[in-house]
């Protein structure tokens, strides 16, 4: 028994080493490639195994359809936590008749009636732990199936992610998860909304930039950041799937 934890030890160790030096080639290999090729690369590479996950906010918007026009059946799914605003559930109508298919949607173990009825509007006291039930936890049922998981964030929408890695290694759910849009900005976004003709939620059009549940999601007024409206009055900025321990995942 005395032997068995200096080996662990040292074959973690190992595991870390190579994994960081594997990220880290591959970071470099793609941080200057657009998105397309990311995108690419990822869907070709991991086949069946990748998934995209999208709050439908328009940066997922963008995701998706990037992603639909290499591989009409890559996996999409949302968590849809039950809090979603009528707009959002409208946009997601408007996308499945967009692009002619359905989208893999999860939901948490408990319905709206009985979470509330369990834990009280928990949006209110405790929005972590609000956030835990309803998006992280349901991530987990997401990701079960799956080798690598994209997303849409991007460094420029905060501070919290302004340091996102195109690629790297998300223990929590043992996936490789890729991030084509890192490099992008909200014009860029827009741009390619236009050109493309991409469904997107009619809350953009009225001062909401980043959109949540409705009970934590608010208007941005003039000259305030992008994400103001997420939380507000709160110290909290992230709801958990990109940000832990301080840090991001």
């Amino acid at each position: 028994m005395t032997t068995i934890a200096p080996v662990q030890t040292e074959l973690t160790s190992s595991f870390d080493s190579w994994q960081l030096v594997f990220f880290s080639r591959l970071n470099r290999r793609f941080e200057h490639a657009s998105a397309e090729e990311i995108l690419r690369w990822a869907i070709t590479d991991f086949g069946a195994g990748l998934s995209i996950g999208t709050s439908f906010g328009a940066n997922g918007m963008v995701m998706i359809d990037m992603a639909l026009r290499i591989d009409p059946d890559v996996d999409i799914f949302y968590i849809d936590t039950g809090y979603f605003f009528p707009e959002t559930y409208d946009l997601i109508d408007r996308a499945q008749r967009h692009y002619q298919r359905t989208f893999r949607r999860i939901t948490p173990t408990l319905s709206i009636e009985d979470h509330e009825e369990a834990h009280g509007r928990l949006y209110q006291i405790d929005p972590d732990r609000c956030c835990h039930l309803r998006k992280v936890e349901p991530l987990t049922q997401a990701l079960r199936d799956s080798t690598a998981w994209v997303t849409a964030l991007r460094r420029d929408q905060s501070k919290t992610r302004a340091s996102t890695s195109v690629v790297r290694w998300n223990a929590r759910h043992n996936v490789v998860k890729i991030a084509p849009l890192v490099h992008w900005d909200e014009n860029e976004i827009w741009d390619y909304v236009d050109k493309h003709n991409v469904p997107y939620n009619a809350l953009h059009d009225q001062s909401y930039p980043s959109i949540g549940c409705w009970p934590c999601t608010r208007a941005v007024a003039p000259g305030e950041d992008p994400r103001a409206g997420r939380w507000a009055g709160m110290s909290k900025t992230e709801c958990g799937l990109h940000w832990a321990n301080g840090g991001g995942i």
